[in-house]
């Protein structure tokens, strides 16, 4: 199933051809949530966004019109909490992976906010969207010289404590930083030394946390598109946009329940993504978290100017206004 076309106008009277999507993904590119809250409920008022293909550079404008759930992406979603109830008005299901890490001591998301503050949001989102509306993602895991095995095992297992009663799932990956060069440089001139998962060690890391996960928690733990094998430690593979989870979500819905019925995977995610299709609104080098693992900005730089840019003209049709 493709996105459905309509046309529209914008704000300028001109007439336009839009992508119209059941799921509206905000975003995999930027922290929409933390920095752009405004801006969106905005564009859904208005009807549409203008959106950017990052590899060509061309503008396409995409419709509300068809829009049934959200899918936020987020490492600071507190600016959601007084506009959810808009969605609910509108008849929006939604849904939040929430990134919650902690890596405060080695300082690898600068912009970030202080990890308790953090807790304490996932906590009062929950209450108002309920258990399994709030995905908790430690994504990525990074292996510095500072930061090993037994590092994140702890960081984890602190969180996941906190987290008790608050959710059902973990989600979890793998720094990949030989993918993306930019990422190496990024780091190396930060002065992280990094080091690469290999096989033993994801494995390792598999099994100590389904141990944990075992005496502790009981949750669901996935990985997000990874290709190798946890199942013997009862890790699968995770589907992000999850049209499990959607349904569970709206069962009343019956348009989206028809959605999901025929859905297909995403064919402009990777290969090891579960993902059913979305349309992502977002734009590379926007997120002002400036975390130095990040493969969406290709630097702090670009990212802030084009942040500052929006700043200045927050009510855009567009979040990326100035350099891609």
């Amino acid at each position: 199933m493709k996105y459905n076309d309509t046309t529209i106008f914008t704000g300028d009277g001109q007439q336009v051809q839009a992508q119209a999507p059941v799921i509206v993904s905000a975003s995999r590119a930027t922290d929409i949530p933390a920095f752009y809250t405004r801006w969106f409920f905005d564009r859904l008022q208005k009807g549409y966004v203008r959106w950017r293909n990052p590899f060509s550079g061309r503008d396409s404008y995409v419709s509300f019109s068809n829009t049934r759930f959200i899918v936020f992406w987020s490492k600071n979603p507190a600016p959601l909490i007084p506009y959810l109830p808009i969605l609910r008005d509108k008849g929006i299901g939604c849904y939040i992976q929430f990134t919650l890490n902690d890596y405060e001591l080695e300082s690898l998301e600068p912009g970030v906010s202080p990890l308790q503050q953090r807790i304490e949001t996932f906590k009062r989102l929950v209450d108002m969207l309920g258990v399994g509306s709030v995905i908790w993602r430690f994504d990525p895991l990074v292996l510095t010289e500072k930061i090993d095995i037994e590092n994140l095992i702890e960081k984890v297992t602190r969180i996941g404590d906190e987290l008790k009663g608050y959710t059902e799932k973990l989600v979890f990956s793998f720094a990949d930083i030989a993918g993306y060069k930019k990422v190496g440089r990024n780091l190396s001139q930060a002065g992280v030394n990094y080091r690469e998962w290999e096989q033993a060690s994801m494995l390792e890391f598999a099994a100590r946390l389904s141990d944990i996960n075992l005496k502790r928690w009981g949750h669901t733990l996935a990985t997000c598109a990874e290709t190798i094998d946890l199942s013997e430690y009862g890790i699968k593979h995770n589907r992000c946009i999850d049209p499990d989870l959607i349904a569970l979500l709206s069962p009343d819905d019956a348009i989206l329940q028809n959605f999901l019925y025929g859905a297909t995977s995403d064919p402009g995610q990777r290969k090891a993504c579960g993902c059913i299709l979305s349309k992502d609104i977002g734009a590379y080098n926007t997120c002002p978290h400036c975390c130095l693992y990040c493969y969406a900005n290709t630097s702090s730089t670009s990212a802030m100017a084009n942040y500052r840019t929006h700043r200045s003209k927050r009510f855009s049709d567009s979040i990326l206004l100035l350099v891609r």
